[in-house]
């Protein structure tokens, strides 16, 4: 047969096992992540994939001629094969990268287009890497043709002991070879991890989601505000054309002292396998407000009749009972809604209002303290200026998880017990005291008017309060997502050191591993995670590890025990995935120094693997050399 015809042969099997294996791999993502009424789209996906890399093709083509003809080494006739795919690949990668990056958004919430990029690289690298491992022996045959169409056996092929340079070549090759489909397999056993990421995403959203949905139904976080005073006045304003307008200004007065003790009474709402923490909080307010004004503004400026008394909350569902505030002695009840308009008005010289009432100006004030809250009118009048009023004021709330306070007076004190053991303290301030114990915990702020960039007299509040926001929130100790999280991110050295030792044990024993087998084993690693992710839902991430470890290295243990029938090999197993596993464990527990004892660790396993590896004939049997085998 003439070798043209050969080498096209060679580079259309390589070109439709390819295709092939591409579609398949898009069809068992259809089945797995997408509806599976879109499944005949793998077939489209095939014959796409056929149609666009009709340039690899040729290339490979092109490239399989001159290869032959290049060198009479085998291993370097292969190394050039692979690449000459690798960079053929390479545009596709860079376009598939931009398309996939959407889908990666998408099933990820990530949008970073170098992971997307080593992905598609790693898929079509690993589609074609399989479709040379499945013709192997038909590319080695080609390769070791001679011109004539003989088919002369390489010496790779030849098994008379008079010849041992042929052995030596063999097995040099079949190292190579071996090598790049475990490096190959290695890649595509992530992509199975990406989508066990995908689904640790999906589950931490739907405890979210139910985490909203009992919270939108007992309440929300809370902040809160208060209380203070909110009087209006009036200023007269002098225009150009010589009239006047007037216009409403707000004065707010902050409680000279403020002195606020809470208790926090912790609940659990359960739904399905999902438990969501909530509180009642029952809070005490006491203080005085001392009624000074500024100079520039008289008692006659201000509206007394309108004077409120407003206390801010961030969701009313969260209000046990009604809120009253005893404020010199007389008790007011507070209602939902704050004052938050200004209006002006521009009247004539002789007192006559210019504009009708449609095209009267009205405006957000830019001095709101709290837009959600209560107020109630309050009793003053212009002889209780420079007088100090005291008040009381219980709060009895609902909330879930975080109960934060604003801390708007000249001096004040927070303090708050509860029995949850597990409080993160947060926002503007640390306790200045605080006790967490198993039997809860105590906490208590102070604040003078040192600390704080206003007066107890505010006439524009024009500054943000949220940074000031202080409390703590209730932190569950279920952090089973993100812990699950970080261990699925170590992936590649779950299944690069165990493909490894694989690997290296294969070549001290002499007693390959099937592609397949590595596949099998690849796919108990990435089942680790599925096990790890949904018992961490019932029990404790550290027992449910434990359990999920153990399953996958007696699995993994007894696998390698059936393939090489040595009982010293499974404990090598057992015990180097044991270390593994143990270490990963290590780094997930430890955060401001994973990546100090992560390098750290890593250097030792490659010393590791470079000592047990020193042995190695990765040239094949050489003879007066003798290769040590486990046994």
């Amino acid at each position: 047969m003439n070798n043209k015809y050969i080498t096209a042969f060679i580079a259309i099997r390589i070109w439709i096992l390819t295709g092939l294996i591409f579609g398949i791999g898009w069809g068992c993502y259809i089945l797995i992540f997408e509806n599976v009424t879109i499944l005949w789209t793998a077939l489209l996906a095939t014959f796409a994939a056929l149609i666009g890399s009709i340039p690899i093709l040729i290339a490979v083509f092109i490239c399989l001629h001159f290869i032959k003809k290049s060198t009479n080494s085998l291993q370097n006739k292969y190394l050039l094969l692979v690449g000459t795919c690798l960079v053929a690949e390479l545009p596709y990668a860079a376009i598939g990268g931009g398309i996939f990056s959407h889908e990666l958004s998408r099933q990820f919430g990530t949008n970073n287009y170098f992971i997307s990029f080593t992905i598609c690289y790693a898929i079509l690298f690993g589609a074609s890497a399989i479709a040379m491992s499945l013709i192997n022996k038909r590319i080695i045959q080609f390769f070791t043709t001679t011109k004539n169409n003989q088919s002369m056996e390489h010496d790779s092929f030849q098994t008379d002991s008079n010849l041992p340079a042929s052995n030596h070549s063999n097995n040099s090759n079949k190292t190579v070879i071996k090598g790049l489909v475990t490096g190959a397999l290695t890649l595509l056993m992530l992509i199975p991890a990406l989508f066990v990421m995908n689904l640790v995403t999906e589950r931490e959203a739907r405890q979210k989601q139910v985490t909203q949905e009992i919270s939108s139904k007992w309440a929300a976080p809370q902040t809160l505000t208060g209380p203070y005073l909110y009087l209006p006045y009036k200023v007269t304003v002098a225009y150009k054309d010589g009239k006047t307008g007037v216009v409403d200004k707000t004065l707010f007065l902050l409680p000279e002292n403020l002195q606020v003790s809470g208790t926090i009474t912790p609940e659990t709402r359960s739904r399905s396998i999902y438990t969501v923490l909530l509180y009642k909080a029952d809070i005490k307010n006491n203080g005085n407000f001392l009624l000074q004004l500024p100079k520039d503004i008289t008692p006659s400026m201000i509206n007394f009749s309108e004077a409120k008394v407003c206390f801010g909350i961030r969701d009313f569902k969260g209000i046990q009972e009604k809120i009253t505030i005893r404020l010199n002695g007389t008790a007011y009840e507070l209602a939902p809604g704050l004052p938050t308009k200004e209006r002006e008005s521009i009247v004539s010289n002789n007192g006559s209002n210019l504009l009708q009432e449609a095209d009267v100006v009205e405006r957000s004030s830019a001095g709101e303290i709290e837009t959600i809250g209560l107020s109630s009118n309050i009793n003053l009048s212009a002889e209780d200026v420079g007088k100090s009023f005291s008040f009381e004021m219980p709060v009895k709330i609902n909330g879930s998880e975080q109960l934060h306070f604003v801390p708007l007076a000249g001096n004040s004190t927070f303090s708050l017990t509860s029995t949850w053991a597990d409080p993160k303290f947060d926002g503007s301030n640390l306790p200045a005291s605080r006790n967490v114990g198993a039997q809860g915990f105590a906490a208590k702020w102070n604040f003078n008017k040192a600390n704080l960039p206003f007066g107890t007299t505010i006439k524009d509040f024009d500054f943000k309060k949220e940074p000031f926001a202080f409390g703590v929130t209730m932190v569950q100790p279920a952090d089973q997502y993100a812990k699950t999280m970080r261990s699925v991110k170590y992936a590649i050295l779950f299944i690069g050191l165990t493909f490894a030792l694989f690997f290296i044990i294969e070549l001290l024993q002499k007693n390959p591993v099937h592609p397949v087998q590595y596949v099998l084993v690849g796919l108990a690693l990435v089942i680790f995670f599925t096990l790890l992710l949904s018992i961490s839902e019932f029990i404790l991430f550290d027992f449910a590890y434990l359990i999920a470890a153990a399953a996958t290295i007696l699995l993994i243990t007894m696998y390698a025990k059936s393939h090489f029938k040595s009982i010293k090999t499974a404990l090598v197993f057992a015990t180097v995935l044991s270390c593994l596993y143990s270490f990963i464990f290590v780094l997930i527990r430890l955060e401001d120094t994973a990546l100090l004892v992560g390098s750290i660790g890593l250097f030792i396993v490659l010393a590791i693997v470079m000592y047990a590896s020193r042995k190695i004939q990765w040239y094949g049997n050489v003879p007066g050399n003798t290769t040590t085998v486990l046994s």
